[in-house]
């Protein structure tokens, strides 16, 4: 396991344990007696760091490189998946992953991004960047789950859309722009979770959902906190300094109406226990996608449109008097 810097105290315990644990299978002989306090402390140094993380640990957390991705999701609980490929205009775009599958007997699509477990694949998925054709290829397993009124599951995973040229002569905000418009105007329910990272446009070309949810330990923003330390701060270092408030975290977010839910993680991060993460995961889109099933095509839509334009109200304020004196 590899252990991000605020982690690195339960490294020393952790690999204790194991040796003893080794050992003691190798001599068939009983450590309990040694190896269960170092368990208790264990459990006791996990629940102090994980119960009071910074939004900074957070973001953390949803980089930690072996933290579930979305392939790791469709093999725990997604049934009979089928993956389907291409934008059928220039390539397949590995950073997201389409499909058709079934979630607790339900027929749904999905679509997700994905990124690699080791550097050869994190370079033929461009690190869960997509580019025009990834998000033309999400918009067409979208347009084909209205004609077919399948329900839609968006796993939400990536840093942002990638900003290379290549993806700007080839339409990467037209791209992006396009995913909004048609996600706005779908007649089928729409369940987006953000499984880690959700950066920018990257993460909203596939976010526009009737219910949008978020795991405990992922980030929602419109541009990373290294990004926003380098614009307002002129220092990319700071990142830490402004994640805190950029109010990015979930609890913020659901307090603000941005996501509908929070999903909880295993005590120490979804890594620790992949399988419970999915099952909470799980659990989550089956009982949303329960309600909104339930809902006609206009209502989906309605609520949709509604659920983003609250998003960000704010209120004016007329100025009279002496404010609006030499004007």
């Amino acid at each position: 396991m590899r252990y991000l810097e605020f982690e690195k105290p339960l490294r020393e315990i952790e690999s204790k344990i194991e040796q003893l644990e080794v050992y003691a299978s190798s001599r068939d002989i009983d450590l309990s007696h040694e190896i269960q306090p170092l368990k208790d402390r264990l459990h006791s140094m996990v629940d102090e760091i994980f119960s009071q993380l910074t939004p900074w640990q957070r973001v953390q957390l949803a980089r930690h490189p072996d933290r579930p991705y979305t392939m790791d999701y469709i093999r725990n609980f997604v049934e009979e998946f089928v993956e389907l490929h291409g934008d059928r205009m220039f390539r397949d775009d590995l950073a997201i992953i389409t499909g058709m599958g079934s979630i607790a007997g339900r027929s749904v699509a999905i679509v997700g991004h994905q990124k690699g477990r080791d550097t050869d694949e994190n370079i033929r998925r461009n690190f869960g960047m997509p580019h025009p054709e990834g998000f033309r290829k999400a918009r067409r397993m979208m347009e084909m789950a209205d004609r077919h009124r399948l329900p839609i599951v968006c796993f939400i995973d990536s840093p942002g859309a990638f900003p290379g040229l290549g993806a700007e002569e080839r339409g990467q905000h037209v791209a992006i722009a396009e995913n909004l418009e048609i996600m706005s105007k779908l007649r089928v329910p729409i369940v987006c979770v953000v499984l880690g990272e959700g950066g920018s446009g990257g993460a909203l070309a596939i976010g526009v959902g009737n219910r949008v949810l978020m795991l405990e330990n992922a980030y929602y923003a419109v541009c990373t906190p290294e990004a926003c330390a380098a614009i307002i701060l002129k220092d990319r270092t700071k990142a830490a300094t402004v994640a805190g408030t950029m109010r990015i975290v979930p609890n913020d977010l659901l307090n603000l109406g941005v996501i509908d839910e929070v999903i909880p993680e295993p005590i120490g991060g979804a890594h620790r226990n992949p399988g419970e993460t999915a099952q909470n995961v799980k659990a989550g889109i089956v009982r949303h996608l329960d309600h909104l099933c339930a809902l006609g095509e206009d209502e989906l839509i309605e609520q949709r449109y509604k659920r983003f334009r609250d998003i960000g109200v704010f209120y004016e304020a007329e100025t009279t008097g002496p404010a609006l004196a030499g004007i």
